[in-house]
């Protein structure tokens, strides 16, 4: 992951999407144009994907020992959210290099962490396989920077490979599997060569000049992602990150350097043949969904708003990666959204059309700190009662009304008015006012609280509705955080 800038102006967040500004972060916002996929296989998988809505996402490798942000402190790039603890640069990347020699997770349990994930409402998971950095969280054998190398203490673990250990205990509790990848490898010598100083997060050499050179970073590159994508069970999701690498046409790149002709040594066409990367990756793993994430075009299954909520509903199949606490990476005494916050989260994106993907850091240990089990904990017990209104649902005009956010069951065509509490707030009120319900007022059969298990009395008023919520659901609701009004309609269906 990168750090959330947002852009001022569409023109500003287009010139960094499309051409891959190498200096500043990309911006991660939705403002790109969507490629609707044609293969009937994917698309039945992100039909899938749209059902579910929540999953989650870990950063996880040796930097977690610091504490520190995943693999940017050795980019040499100044930014502040990744200065390095020391001031000499190569001592401090010598010691980054070094830490593999420490990380021991010995704590490692990856089906604790799937069947908390599970019962919080979580139904797939993406890991980080590779970051930037380069060091791979699974047995590859085209580096000796891995977890399972013998100078790794935890290469001696019977769970070394954490990658595998992680998908298959996802996939036992029925999650579909996704693979975090980094296109950029900054480890590797034919992307950052010894030979040249690395002044940004871009390859440092000449592609143009040494083309044999790229065209081995480009076979090393799919001959890892081709590991993963057969010896580690059904992948359902390829998310891969770093969308600096990427294809640019001769016009884009003449673009970029008449608005920065300073920078015109590090603009270059890093192409690493997607085409021919997803063509091998879906004969192995048919109707897989590939997420070249920040990078416009067809290998962009859906989109990937990077810690940030869209304030609209859009129009393409979407994700928000959102932090749960600390940082992408672990942050010792991180603080973490509470249970509260997160069903307010999820609604909210929910409503809007899109998934939620949130990130948990796993500790040096190989461990989840306990108020991320208690924050998910509170979320999962929200959703025992209120999960029909968030798996299989759509969103239904006007979206939001006020606060209150709406859904609707693609199956039932049932209509879901979800009402957040407010800040202090544990019961509902005794009246709910929904304005424009943008429904058939005539077509209502009948209105229920989840949770409830009886009708509740309603009446129009003026262009919606109000309901009453009875007495003893106020007096003691199964819930404290938000709350569902179920509406049944006659032809409704979608």
């Amino acid at each position: 992951m990168t750090a959330n800038i947002k852009s001022k102006t569409i023109l500003y967040a287009m010139i960094i999407i499309i051409l891959g500004f190498p200096l500043f972060f990309y911006s991660q916002e939705y403002l790109q144009e969507y490629y609707p996929e044609k293969d009937p296989a994917v698309l039945q998988n992100l039909e899938k994907w749209q059902d579910i809505k929540f999953g989650l996402l870990m950063h996880w490798g040796p930097y977690s020992q610091w504490g520190i942000v995943e693999s940017w402190s050795i980019c040499s790039e100044d930014e502040d959210w990744c200065r390095r603890k020391i001031p000499d640069y190569e001592e401090y990347k010598r010691q980054y290099n070094e830490l593999p020699k420490t990380f021991n997770p010995s704590k490692f349990d990856p089906s604790a962490w799937a069947k908390a994930a599970k019962e919080a409402g979580m139904r797939y998971v993406v890991f980080t396989t590779k970051h930037h950095d380069g060091f791979c969280m699974f047995d590859t054998k085209y580096t000796d920077y891995k977890i399972t190398c013998k100078n790794c203490p935890f290469s001696l673990n019977p769970k070394a490979n954490i990658a595998k250990e992680i998908f298959n205990a996802f996939r036992s509790e029925g999650f579909m599997i996704g693979a975090y990848f980094s296109k950029p490898d900054w480890h590797c010598e034919y992307y950052w060569w010894p030979n040249f100083a690395a002044p940004d997060r871009n390859v440092n050499y000449s592609i143009q000049k040494y083309p044999e050179r790229w065209q081995k970073y480009v076979e090393f590159t799919h001959n890892q992602v081709m590991e993963l994508m057969t010896g580690y069970g059904q992948m359902d999701i390829l998310w891969l990150d770093g969308g600096w690498v990427q294809k640019l046409s001769p016009e884009q790149i003449k673009q970029y350097i008449a608005h920065h002709p300073d920078n015109r040594q590090r603009i270059q066409n890093q192409d690493i043949d997607m085409a021919g990367l997803v063509k091998k990756v879906r004969e192995k793993q048919p109707g897989i969904i590939v997420v070249d994430r920040a990078v416009e075009g067809p290998f962009q299954n859906y989109l990937t708003p990077e810690n940030q909520v869209p304030g609209k509903l859009l129009p393409y199949p979407w994700e928000s990666c959102i932090i749960m606490g600390g940082g992408w990476s672990y942050t010792f005494n991180a603080q973490y959204k509470t249970g509260r916050e997160l069903v307010h989260l999820l609604v909210d994106i929910v409503s809007k059309g899109g998934n939620l993907l949130l990130n948990i850091a796993p500790s040096p240990e190989g461990t989840w700190d306990d108020s991320a089990y208690t924050s998910l904990k509170q979320l999962g017990q929200w959703m025992k009662i209120n999960s029909e209104s968030i798996y299989n649902s759509r969103p239904f005009k006007p979206y939001k009304d006020g606060n209150t956010c709406f859904t609707q069951n693609r199956s039932s065509g049932d209509i879901y008015a979800i009402y957040p509490a407010s800040e202090n707030k544990t019961t509902p009120p005794a009246v709910i006012q929904l304005k424009n319900t943008y429904i058939n007022i005539a077509n209502i059969k009948r209105v229920t609280l989840l949770g409830c298990g009886e009708e509740i009395q309603w009446k129009k008023k003026n262009n919606g509705i109000s309901i009453t919520i009875p007495p003893t659901f106020r007096e003691n609701p199964p819930c404290t955080d938000a709350w569902v009004i179920r509406m049944t309609c006659t032809d409704n269906k979608k």
